[in-house]
């Protein structure tokens, strides 16, 4: 519990020191907003295995006002069963998705990323939630992200391995393999098993 308040404390910091030295030009304010900078570093390395220079080296390149990443997840059904993809970077499973690029829409990002990842063409037809990573039980990141699960359709494609992915196959909900929580959490997949056995349940959030 101290760690997850150490890390939101951290977080808030470093969007105030990268907020700060995006519109500063005074060198006495730069140098402070780097002070704080590195301070929110060292509070986000207690307790994770990443040190306090490479969570300062992510910060670093990151500029201009300080706002949530997006990552974006599709959740395709077929018969009852969900689609998950193994990641070829730790070999577990997860719902086919990634980092919305600037340039597409929510639902273009999502499309791109299942066809990308699994093989199967799809279209984007409901927003089933908008969760705060920090909020999930997911590992440390030294970022604020909010995660967007968009059910998707199968239009077409077959299944099929990708750069980031090894494997893309079907599950029942009683015989999950073993989920990458960086990306995915277990509970997150059981959600989106209640929004298929509810299809009128409304956009869960927060």
């Amino acid at each position: 519990m101290a760690y997850k308040k150490n890390l939101e404390r951290a977080l808030l910091l470093q969007s105030m020191a990268q907020t700060g030295l995006a519109f500063s030009s005074d060198p006495f304010d730069i140098e402070r907003y780097e002070r704080i900078r590195s301070i929110a570093a060292e509070m986000a390395s207690e307790g994770c295995d990443n040190s306090q220079e490479e969570i300062e080296a992510c910060y670093a390149m990151e500029g201009g006002y300080a706002t949530p990443k997006v990552d974006v997840r599709g959740v395709v059904f077929q018969e009852g069963k969900i689609l998950l993809v193994k990641e070829r970077a730790d070999g577990l499973w997860t719902l086919p998705g990634g980092w919305a690029d600037v340039g597409d829409t929510p639902s273009e990002a999502v499309e791109r990323e299942v066809l990308e990842e699994s093989g199967f063409q799809t279209h984007a037809s409901k927003l089933l939630a908008v969760l705060d990573r920090n909020r999930q039980g997911h590992p440390f990141d030294p970022f604020h992200i909010y995660k967007l699960f968009f059910l998707c359709e199968i239009t077409g494609g077959e299944a099929a391995p990708g750069d980031e992915t090894s494997e893309a196959g079907f599950f029942s909900e009683g015989n999950l393999p073993e989920m990458s929580v960086q990306r995915v959490m277990p509970a997150q997949v059981e959600l989106m098993f209640e929004h298929f056995r509810h299809p009128e349940r409304a956009t869960d959030f927060d």
